[in-house]
């Protein structure tokens, strides 16, 4: 197996890509790791043709003295018995515009792989190959990772906000507004009295009126009330006509 892929980044940012196992895992495109496992273990889906199959296994990446990285792979059919080895050599070179990665190795396969056409598993393994390296090229540009010692915790939502300064005022008051008139207190005051009528203190002490008034009791009128009004009328009359007779008898 023989393969060229070119990535837009210098030599040596994929050098530290590759030796981060991390960075190596966040490249195989689809890799689905197992918790708690070592970096580049876990699932992997590759379609070939038509078909699908998913392998279970682990990826191991190691320096050479000549520059070169070995990438060792095995995996297992998730459901079968088919397995597939993998012995891939890594030699990168800077160019004008990145770098170019070329790949050399053998690979074994057997199970659903090997009854599959040669010219459909060498695409879909090429295909692969570049994505690993252009997924290399990328996780070299990511940014490592802040400790969450230095991550700044942002203030708990339930906390209270600062209350806001007043704002100085540009501008002097006059006095003229703000010293009260006591001609405008006074019409208001004679017309908050026209408005609401009675006090509150008259409304309670005085008697119902309309359908709530109370019903006024008959009047009886006492036989001897007309008597008693008329007996002081009488006696004033005889009164009278007796000054008025002696009266005539003294000038006679």
């Amino acid at each position: 197996m023989e393969h060229l892929v070119y990535v837009p980044a210098p030599a040596s940012r994929l050098r530290e890509a590759l030796a981060d196992p991390a960075r190596v895992a966040r490249a195989v495109p689809g890799l689905q790791q197992d918790a708690g496992a070592a970096p580049g273990t876990g699932r992997l889906k590759v379609r070939i043709g038509s078909h699908s199959i998913t392998y279970r296994g682990s990826l191991r990446v190691s320096a050479h003295d000549d520059g070169s990285y070995a990438v060792d792979g095995d995996a297992t059919e998730a459901r079968g018995t088919g397995t597939v080895k993998l012995a891939l050599t890594f030699r990168l070179a800077d160019t004008d515009d990145g770098c170019a990665v070329s790949v050399s190795g053998t690979a074994s396969a057997g199970g659903r792989v090997a009854e599959l056409p040669a010219e459909a598993v060498e695409s879909a393994a090429a295909r692969l190959l570049s994505r690993f390296v252009e997924g290399l090229g990328e996780a070299a540009d990511e940014p490592e990772p802040a400790s969450i010692f230095e991550t700044e915790v942002p203030p708990p939502s339930l906390a209270a906000e600062p209350e806001p300064e007043p704002e100085p005022v540009s501008e002097p008051v006059s006095e003229s507004v703000v010293e009260p008139l006591p001609e405008i207190f006074a019409e208001a005051a004679h017309a908050r009295r026209t408005m609401i009528g009675r006090s509150a203190e008259e409304v309670d002490h005085a008697p119902p009126r309309g359908r709530y008034a109370p019903v006024p009791a008959p009047q009886t009128v006492a036989g001897g009330s007309a008597l008693r009004w008329a007996a002081p009328a009488a006696a004033l009359a005889l009164a009278s006509a007796i000054v008025v007779t002696r009266a005539l008898r003294r000038r006679r």
